[in-house]
């Protein structure tokens, strides 16, 4: 007689281990250095859930698939590591291919926590999937989980901020600044575009203007000569990293005309010790948002020591949101179990204190996922005197 097996993410008593999934980059043309602080964060938490007695006595088991900065590809690692029966998914760091990872996995039925993605649309739609047998009907409005019974369920929650509120944080230090015409280097993609848009309408109504230059027509040369002609005084590079970012910045620098001109890297390139390294001092001075507070919490400061051994370098933001990830999920799995039906319906139920403050979240209008609202947001640069050193410019 044949035992028949158990469903995806059912309840297991035989001691083996509950895994989770892992999207990461970690080839080209994703962003390795990023994937590479993401993996660390994830698995320094696994192995610190591990060693304090697992999820009621079963290890954690991280299944890692690599992304390589293509939708399609993640899209289908959520198939496999579904069909696994993984009891959740966490990580990727590139929003598109978050927000492929996230559809699917909202169709499968997979609990997933994206750590860094920050595309306001993280899903076509709200993950609002409320279980039919226990919604009241006509309760839920897509917004406000008071509305609805408490077992209200979505699949998909994220830590990063939105990319509205952390790109008009960003917009704010451009107007400190007095810049009030910006040029964005930009190249085509949907999280490039939304960035776009983001900053025009907010810094139009403050008096500011947005010049769109397409760098895929254009290239380097050209492109500072596009500068001197819209006479911006900013220019915001919205491109790939190391090209054609790197490019870009050391024409720009080499140019007398715009010496005055501010560069500035909303989505983080010059986070990492790459940027350093390939461009040295043009590399300072050139703002980019991260996602820390002003200071850690106890556990944040341990795991920063931790990590920054593991690394032989300073974490990137990315390495605490990786991290901050699986304290989520193991939180939620020892009080819940690893039924996937329930992790979903616990997101609104979170309170974990992570390396960057406790961790809470809510539906935020706008947003289609559950998200973290008071997630850290800084602007920070590298220090022109010392590049190796970040100095945080504004907090939001």
């Amino acid at each position: 007689m044949s035992t028949p097996p158990s469903p995806p993410g059912a309840e297991r008593a035989d001691g083996s281990s509950v895994q989770i999934g892992a999207l990461v980059p970690l080839t080209r043309p994703g962003w390795v250095e990023a994937g590479q602080h993401l993996l660390a964060g994830l698995e320094l938490a696994v192995r610190d859930v591990n060693d304090a007695g697992g999820i009621l006595g079963r290890p954690i088991e991280l299944v890692v698939r690599d992304t390589a900065a293509d939708p399609e590809r993640a899209a289908a690692a959520v198939d496999e590591l579904a069909r696994m029966g993984v009891a959740a998914l966490a990580g990727e760091y590139h929003s598109v291919v978050a927000r492929a990872a996230a559809t699917r996995a909202d169709a499968v039925g997979l609990p997933f926590l994206c750590s860094s993605a920050v595309l306001d649309a993280l899903t076509e739609q709200p993950t609002n999937g409320v279980s039919p047998a226990r919604a009241k009907p006509g309760a839920w409005d897509g917004v406000s989980p008071a509305r609805v019974e408490p077992r209200a369920w979505g699949r998909v929650a994220r830590l990063a901020p939105p990319q509205s509120r952390g790109w008009q944080i960003y917009a704010d230090h451009l107007i400190g600044a007095g810049h009030s015409r910006i040029a964005v280097a930009a190249q085509p993609s949907v999280y490039w575009a939304t960035g776009t848009r983001i900053l025009r309408d907010y810094l139009a109504p403050r008096g500011g203007s947005v010049i769109e230059l397409d760098m895929s027509v254009l290239d380097p040369a050209a492109l500072c000569d596009e500068l001197v002609a819209h006479r911006a005084t900013a220019l915001l590079l919205l491109v790939g990293h190391p090209e054609p970012a790197v490019p870009i910045v050391k024409s720009v620098r080499r140019d007398q005309r715009l010496a005055e001109i501010m560069i500035g890297a909303p989505a983080g390139q010059p986070e990492f010790a790459e940027w350093a390294t390939l461009l040295g001092d043009d590399g300072a001075a050139i703002p980019f948002l991260r996602y820390l507070p002003d200071h850690l919490t106890p556990l944040g400061a341990r795991v920063e020591k931790v990590l920054r051994e593991q690394l032989a370098e300073a974490p990137s933001f990315v390495a605490f949101e990786g991290y901050d990830t699986i304290a989520v999920l193991a939180d939620m799995l020892r009080t819940h179990g690893v039924d996937r039906a329930r992790i979903a319906e616990a997101w609104p139920r979170v309170a974990v204190e992570g390396t960057r403050g406790q961790i809470q979240f809510s539906r935020t209008p706008g947003i289609s996922v559950w998200q973290w609202a008071r997630a850290p947001i800084q602007v920070v640069d590298r220090d022109p005197a010392e590049p190796d050193r970040l100095r945080v410019l504004h907090t939001g």
